[in-house]
């Protein structure tokens, strides 16, 4: 039955994905539509992941969340909070990698809704391209979403924040709003197969501006992965990291 209701769930999650990009193409004479076109998908999709496999979105610490520009520094563990994240935070950007502003009609509202893509091939100039779309981005006061990983990690694996982050939070003089989740535990990062239960999204009081950079990595490192490693253990007690880590690889 789980692998069933899996079943059912992808296939309406791309049905509902490929819908709404091409009923959506007239919302591309605006970021603000392409951002609540976004905001649209992202609940659709979680309603969906509800109804049909039994897995829902508890969001803990909205109280946390400033007013204005802030950068939102979440773990990343599954697609699940990719989506989730856009049903929270208003007017939001991502950064991404620059391969995504390729795919078919979905880089179209990337591009339209002014994402910031990475060209990793640049190097250190990669960096500094980032961080002047990052700063016009701040500038208008947006959430600017980023995996401080770069990539998604399974649940258990040791954590592997890079130093872009700290480059970001350093150029940009903004509070830092760091995520905690347990996503990983329900949604595998390499699999179609979805768990029932309760997935947490937990957000944790605001790194202010003006730590050294090299104070505030770890800092922001050790608030995520001590929060993230107690949501899974809420959501799995029984379960040893090890065993929940191979179950994801």
């Amino acid at each position: 039955m789980p692998l069933v209701r899996s079943f059912l769930f992808t296939v309406a999650f791309y049905l509902v994905t490929v819908a709404l990009l091409i009923g959506g193409l007239p919302l591309l004479v605006s970021r603000r539509s392409v951002i609540w076109l976004a905001q649209t998908w992202g609940r659709i999709v979680l309603r969906l992941l509800h109804a049909i496999v039994g897995l829902r979105v508890e969001f803990r610490g909205l109280e946390h969340r400033p007013a204005g520009g802030v950068l939102v520094a979440a773990k990343h563990q599954s697609a699940l909070e990719t989506l989730a994240l856009v049903t929270v935070l208003d007017d939001f950007t991502y950064i991404l990698k620059r391969e995504l502003m390729w795919l078919p009609l979905f880089g179209w509202y990337l591009a339209r809704s002014e994402m910031v893509a990475i060209d990793r091939s640049k190097g250190s100039r990669a960096l500094a391209l980032m961080n002047e779309e990052a700063a016009a981005a701040m500038a208008d006061g947006r959430r600017l979403i980023i995996f401080p990983e770069g990539t998604r990690r399974a649940v258990g694996a040791p954590p592997a924040y890079k130093f872009g982050v700290a480059h970001m939070y350093d150029r940009l003089g903004v509070p830092c709003l760091p995520v905690a989740l347990n996503t990983g535990v329900f949604w595998g990062r390499r699999r179609l197969t979805y768990r029932p239960g309760t997935a947490v999204i937990e957000f944790l009081p605001v790194i202010p501006p003006g730590l050294p950079r090299e104070t505030f990595l770890p800092t922001l490192q050790e608030r995520i992965e001590t929060a993230s490693d107690a949501l899974v253990r809420e959501a799995d007690p029984r379960a040893a990291a090890t065993t929940i880590r191979a179950a994801q690889d």
